[in-house]
């Protein structure tokens, strides 16, 4: 029983050290492309060869950005070769991830209904 639960726990280690050690990589890149990427979370597959590492992008352009990622992914995951002591290194997708967008705009409409809202009480 409780073999079962250190695989998953591994594979949320190995996922946390991944977003680590890929914010350092990125920042690294030459890339105009990329811009301030900030690494939200990863996700690897339960065998280990793939992981999806969804991002979110302060400066820059997310559909250029997201191409550049991927077109960098193989030298991205050579760099987590280096980095990682395990026996598979994920292959890397790279996704844009919209939750910090979405909320920008939700709060922006919560702004413009209070800010309506206190015309009418007034």
């Amino acid at each position: 029983m409780r073999h079962k639960r250190a695989i998953p726990n591994r594979s949320f280690r190995i996922a946390d050290q991944i977003q680590r050690d890929l914010s350092e990589l990125i920042r690294d890149l030459k890339d105009p492309r990329v811009g301030l990427v900030t690494i939200s979370h990863v996700e690897v597959s339960a065998d280990y060869a793939h992981a999806q590492v969804h991002f979110s992008v302060l400066v820059g352009q997310p559909e250029d950005c997201v191409t550049a990622l991927n077109e960098a992914a193989g030298f991205l995951r050579n760099g987590l070769f280096k980095r990682l002591s395990i026996h598979t290194v994920p292959t890397l997708h790279f996704h844009y991830d919209r939750t910090t967008e979405r909320a920008l705009d939700l709060s922006a409409l919560i702004t413009k209904a209070n800010a309506t809202r206190a015309k009418d009480d007034e």
